[in-house]
């Protein structure tokens, strides 16, 4: 069973910066695509980036590009998402997943919340 847990979430000023970590049990990380999702208040969930197994190809939506970064380190089973120039229209709770994500790994995700 794969467990992922989501961290480094915060309040911070627009403008500013957070980086988010997932950390993933299990020994078959390295194989899955994974990808960073964010679900705001009345929204549906979307996925904002994806990684592939071996990091070199990403995804990044619209509204994130240019200013997110997705990133993985395969020998600590973690992925992160670097994100800067923060706007309020971030604010959401940020989660991990494998892509496409089974709904029995969604962790508790990580509340970012951006003030303008």
């Amino acid at each position: 069973q794969v467990q992922l847990v989501e961290s480094g979430g915060g309040l911070v000023q627009a403008g500013g910066s957070l980086r988010l970590s997932c950390a993933v049990s299990g020994r078959t990380f390295s194989s899955y695509v994974m990808g960073w999702f964010r679900q705001a208040p009345g929204k549906e969930r979307e996925n904002v980036a994806r990684i592939s197994t071996s990091g070199g190809i990403k995804y990044y939506a619209d509204s994130v590009k240019g200013r997110f970064t997705i990133s993985r380190d395969n020998a600590k089973n973690t992925v992160y998402l670097q994100m800067n120039s923060l706007k309020p229209e971030d604010t959401a709770v940020y989660y991990c997943n494998i892509v496409p994500p089974i709904s029995d790994f969604w962790g508790q995700g990580t509340q970012v919340t951006v003030s303008s």
